[in-house]
């Protein structure tokens, strides 16, 4: 339950500072009530993956992964945050093994979880280990919401959320993202690789941006909130979604599969996003990319899809 007390946050949130720029410890500063963050397994403990110096790859002391607890406006959260400076955010057995255990922590303890996703997927060096850790998160995100806990996702920072970090984030109880938050499985380039430049082009920044941004997975209601590129925007939207995280049973999911086939009815014919705007209802698709947050954020509670767990 909420407090009614506002409690501080951080000089980090009042600076304005990016989101996008900041580190994954910035960013959960910025989140957090000031001072309230107690991290688990920090660089001091020095568990660092067993698998890159076999292919002479500089190791991180917490393996690019944060996990802790603290309070939002006063209530206790777990937090995970993924370091997107370090090998692009990229999931690996360690990397992997913090998350699940702070997941597997939430649903013991009922508390609600915080991940501020910043991956391009899986590291190629741990592979096997990497799908695993995929498939073990899933597993216990999924069982932690049907424990009733609510796990919320951050999605802004500069790696995206790619790979299986975006089949994590579909989990989710409820989406934040930023315009820069791209969410995709594929990424470009591995969508060039496999189709071709004629299918997807990895240099068009403004194709990958309007396909995978966050304004495109707002407005087909794969988030749940778009948010400036701040901690304090980030901040406000996961004490919002905390509030109001959607149950998690076997009704929703059947509802949430006719979603997903009403969506593909209704926008398969489309070859480009701003196809798909223009199905909305949007009068001038091409100004969408440029539109200010404000604006785009009216534009979005006017034309958005049903909110909804069909990502």
């Amino acid at each position: 339950m909420m407090t009614d007390v506002i409690h501080d946050a951080p000089a980090f949130v009042a600076n304005g500072a990016s989101w996008y720029e900041a580190s994954a410890r910035q960013r959960v500063d910025g989140l957090l009530d000031a001072g309230s963050f107690t991290e688990f397994l920090g660089p001091g403990e020095r568990v660092t993956s067993p698998h890159l110096p076999l292919f002479d790859l500089p190791q991180q002391f917490d393996d690019g992964m944060v996990v802790g607890h603290g309070r939002l406006d006063g209530q206790p959260v777990f937090v995970a945050a993924q370091e997107g400076r370090f090998m692009g955010g990229a999931f690996g057995e360690v990397h992997g093994a913090k998350l699940t255990g702070l997941l597997r922590a939430a649903r013991e303890l009922g508390t609600p979880v915080l991940i501020l996703f910043d991956t391009g997927g899986v590291r190629l060096q741990e592979a096997n280990a990497g799908e695993l850790a995929i498939a073990e998160i899933m597993r216990a995100l999924v069982e932690a919401r049907a424990a009733g806990v609510p796990v919320i996702g951050l999605i802004g920072g500069r790696a995206g959320c790619y790979g299986g970090g975006g089949l994590l984030a579909a989990c989710c109880s409820a989406l934040a993202v930023s315009e820069q938050g791209r969410i995709s499985v594929s990424g470009p380039e591995v969508i060039e690789t496999n189709r071709g430049v004629e299918e997807f082009d990895a240099k068009d920044r403004a194709l990958i941006w309007r396909t995978m941004g966050g304004k495109h997975r707002r407005l087909i209601g794969g988030a749940d909130r778009y948010v400036a590129d701040t901690p304090g925007a980030f901040r406000a939207a996961a004490l919002e979604l905390l509030g109001r995280a959607p149950a998690f049973d076997t009704a929703m999911l059947r509802a949430e599969q006719a979603r997903l086939e009403a969506r593909v009815e209704r926008f398969g014919a489309c070859k480009d996003a701003l196809d798909v705007w223009r199905a909305l209802g949007a009068d001038k698709p091409e100004a969408i990319p440029g539109m200010p947050d404000d604006e785009f954020a009216k534009l979005a509670d006017q034309l958005q899809e049903p909110q909804h767990d069909a990502r």
